[in-house]
């Protein structure tokens, strides 16, 4: 029997995070069962580590950091992974997979792997069809399969990406494609009510991969996920939690750690800095700190406030000042900065909107300047 997670993405968050929840679950029979990765580009490093996930006797996860100002260091063996296919090369085999035992998808696609494409189309549904280029149009072939073969056994598509209300916005997504190929209502009607399209947040810092696979991270993590009817979990973890306000959780990350690690990453591109300096090395310079600290105390708290978030974010930033002061981890700003243009409209503006509604005068003025260099 194939395993009953499908997960698309290889990189290195999936293998520290998701990967190694179920695996550490599994461990306590608490988990739904193995992972059939799908590997979804034709990059070289992408395929090396979707043979290597696909070996038996599981791959490394070195988590390393600060927990309480003690340094701490272990070394995990990831064996969730069971199988690992190419979403070209294996699409019928990936079609059969969610067909038959699929109960959970998850995905972590990169930037821009919700886009769409305009070559993909009805057609693609036929049993012979070549893969589909997009992520969308892919998930929706393997819905529409799963809705042929067995509509009434539960369904939850669990995306990791870091949109808001992301589960709900790749439901969108698909079923806007699906009325664009004219599908038949009955099967609209079933992705609308008998899929569950679970919105989540992830927090872990993955700060390295290794060869030919594996990762760094640091200890602390967390996954958040709505609460809904029907839902389906990979596994039972302390890291996983359930939660009936995942908005929350949402604005602590998004408005704190990525605006923070985006700020510094603006901060180094506009002064020229070393490509392989460090969150470590930026924090422990004051040109760097002082604007970062600055931008959470007066720009970015004052908001949380409004919102009723105070000592939450107190205590969030707390931990957080500690993970980004974390020695062992060398996460560099020049991959932070990676597609930074598309970072700040999702983590720096969101902030400013909401100051303008809830903290009218507020200036911002840090983030008001990182937005218009863009």
């Amino acid at each position: 029997m194939s395993p009953p997670i499908l997960q698309f993405g290889t990189g290195r968050f999936l293998q520290a995070h998701v990967d190694l929840l179920v695996s550490e679950a599994a461990e306590r029979g608490e988990a739904l069962g193995g992972i059939t990765v799908v590997q979804n580009t034709r990059d070289p490093a992408s395929t090396r580590r979707a043979q290597a996930l696909a070996q038996a006797d599981g791959f490394p996860v070195l988590l390393r950091g600060l927990v309480a100002g003690q340094p701490v260091e272990m070394r995990k063996t990831c064996r969730s992974v069971r199988e690992a296919l190419h979403a070209v090369d294996d699409w019928p085999a990936v079609r059969d997979r969610v067909r038959e035992t699929v109960r959970v998808i998850v995905s972590n696609t990169g930037d821009n792997g919700w886009a769409l494409c305009r070559d993909d189309g009805q057609s693609l549904l036929a049993d012979t069809a070549a893969a589909p280029q997009s992520f969308p149009a892919r998930l929706l072939v393997l819905l529409h399969d799963r809705w042929q073969a067995a509509p009434a056994t539960g369904l939850t598509v669990l995306p990791c990406e870091l949109v808001a209300r992301n589960g709900a916005v790749l439901g969108d997504l698909v079923v806007a494609q699906a009325r664009a190929w004219h599908c038949p209502s009955p099967f609209v009607d079933w992705l609308l009510t008998q899929v569950v399209w679970a919105s989540s947040l992830v927090d872990r810092i993955v700060s390295e991969a290794l060869e030919p696979v594996g990762a760094v991270a640091e200890p602390y993590a967390l996954w958040a996920v709505q609460a809904q009817p029907g839902l389906q979990l990979p596994c039972r973890h302390p890291a996983l939690v359930v939660t009936d306000d995942l908005a929350r959780h949402e604005r602590l990350k998004l408005f704190l750690l990525n605006l923070g690690h985006t700020l510094l990453a603006e901060l180094w591109s506009l002064r020229g800095q070393p490509a392989g300096m460090t969150v470590l090395q930026a924090m422990q310079e004051e040109r760097y700190r002082e604007p970062l600290e600055h931008t959470w105390l007066e720009e970015v708290l004052p908001v949380l406030e409004a919102l009723g978030q105070r000592d939450e974010a107190l205590v969030y930033l707390d931990s957080l000042r500690e993970r980004l002061l974390n020695p062992f981890l060398a996460h560099r700003l020049a991959d932070i900065a990676q597609h930074h243009e598309q970072k700040k409209q999702r983590r720096l503006l969101p902030v400013v909107e909401l100051a303008r509604r809830h903290v009218p005068g507020l200036a911002q003025p840090r983030l008001r300047a990182a937005l218009k260099s863009s």
